[in-house]
């Protein structure tokens, strides 16, 4: 590495000293420290980011929404969400032998300045990445807590708070992994389990049968009842499309070239986890809705209930799964915290800091998760305001910034379109999360 002594004659530091320096940076931040990923990389990578706990839910989201809107909602969010990632993966290198944007507010700044950039995606970024996680600290708390009663009817019960600190313990040690690439084999085993689960879910409630008296009516006590759990729900669905706000970081871990540039194993990557994604997402949401109807609960697994040792392997699966899950959203942000500490506060790069940041980060997710275990609720009014923009329609922005496509051509129009559902799914997605929130305050218990 050239010496940062070595400077120019007005005594500024070099442009190679800068460029050494900033290649050693690369080498050691989780996001550019390897690129030697496969296309199936991305495909585990992807498929673990996008399937998330929440897919559980999706069959109670169907029930406040109906059929037609249910279906609609669900296989136009699949459509769009595929549209925008291929965007972000073509947005890659947008300029042919420059600059990778590795990161999102990196694509953002391209596209709207460096300062603008990054607060228009930088908060919205960090909201869903450490939402998630917060979220995964608690589901993760709750289904080990689910599978300890019963494989062990006849224990004491244990309180939530322990399950989510025993949830954390594993966390700590596997967030020393440096970057995405070593935590490859995780992901692939919390992708594995996505599947897994997901299909004990459809698959127990086809052999339990349609339930008496089923009703497909949108279940609603009122009116107004009905309209804001439709909206809710909308916002449930589009927790699930939260995939994109680690896409480019997941493609940075790739090698490319002119001849074999990054977007071509990235994409196909892509295509297999959304092929992941389909059969995840639309057998859960349909089969469960149509067997149990508007009776299903928030969660489809509490409403099987037996076989208890099929429910309970399940909710192990979902364990396995979300451990995978917090490492992978963790991984952009640790990049984040870790490229400010060395270029804005001058901290050395060095595992002390790493330990030290990753630690301090995953107790400070475990310690919000164990004072409000019924963050979800909260992140089904916060996500709203970026899930939606993450992953429906600011990538189709980026992209009328950036390509300029023609006015009112094909591509401009379906743009448009995507911008238009995804800026209403997050103006409406809140109201009723926020009205859920509001009745269903009462029942909220802080450390639980």
């Amino acid at each position: 590495m050239v010496s940062e002594k070595e400077v120019s004659g007005d005594g500024s530091v070099s442009a190679t000293t800068i460029s050494a320096k900033q290649k050693q940076l690369d080498e050691w931040l989780p996001i550019t420290a390897s690129r030697h990923a496969k296309w199936w990389y991305s495909a585990f990578h992807n498929l673990t980011a996008m399937v998330g706990a929440g897919v559980l839910s999706l069959p109670y989201a169907m029930s406040h929404m109906g059929w037609g809107p249910g279906v609609t909602v669900m296989i136009l969010s699949w459509i769009i969400t595929l549209y925008t990632l291929y965007q972000m993966v073509e947005m890659h290198e947008l300029v042919p032998g420059g600059k990778r944007h590795d990161r999102y507010h990196e694509l953002g700044q391209a596209a709207f300045g460096e300062k603008l950039g990054l607060w228009i995606v930088v908060p919205q970024q960090l909201l869903v990445e450490v939402g998630t996680c917060i979220v995964y600290m608690v589901t993760g708390g709750k289904s080990l807590k689910k599978v300890h009663e019963t494989f062990c009817s006849d224990c004491k019960e244990i309180r939530t708070t322990y399950w989510i600190i025993v949830f954390a313990s594993v966390n700590f040690v596997l967030a020393q992994f440096p970057n995405f690439n070593s935590i490859s084999a995780i992901s692939a085993g919390a992708a594995a389990m996505s599947l897994t689960y997901s299909t004990i879910a459809w698959g127990a409630s086809i052999k339990k049968g349609v339930a008496p008296d089923i009703d497909y009516n949108i279940k609603m006590k009122s009116t107004s009842d009905g309209v804001f759990n439709f909206l809710s729900a909308l916002g449930d669905v589009a927790f699930a499309y939260a995939g994109h706000n680690v896409v480019l970081e997941i493609q940075a871990t790739m090698p490319s070239s002119a001849e074999k540039p990054s977007k071509i194993p990235m994409w196909r990557g892509c295509v297999w986890a959304y092929i992941g994604v389909a059969i995840c997402y639309f057998p859960v949401a349909f089969i469960g809705y149509y067997f149990f109807g508007n009776t299903v609960d928030d969660n489809i697994l509490i409403t099987l209930q037996r076989p208890a040792w099929l429910v309970g392997i399940a909710n192990l699966f979902v364990v396995i799964h979300v451990i995978g899950g917090y490492q992978v959203f963790a991984m952009p942000v640790f990049d984040m915290i870790e490229t400010y500490l060395v270029t804005r506060l001058n901290f050395s790069p060095s595992f002390i800091l790493r330990f030290t940041t990753r630690v301090l980060y995953v107790g400070t997710t475990m310690f919000i998760g164990i004072c409000i275990p019924f963050f979800g609720s909260l992140l089904g009014f916060l996500g709203g305001f970026a899930f939606a923009p993450t992953s429906y329609y600011l990538p189709c922005i980026i992209w009328l910034k950036l390509k300029k496509p023609k006015k009112y051509g094909l591509t401009w129009t379906i743009n448009w379109i995507c911008i238009i559902i995804g800026i209403l799914i997050m103006a409406l997605s809140p109201i009723g999360a926020l009205r859920n929130i509001i009745i269903s305050a009462k029942n909220y218990k802080f450390f639980s």
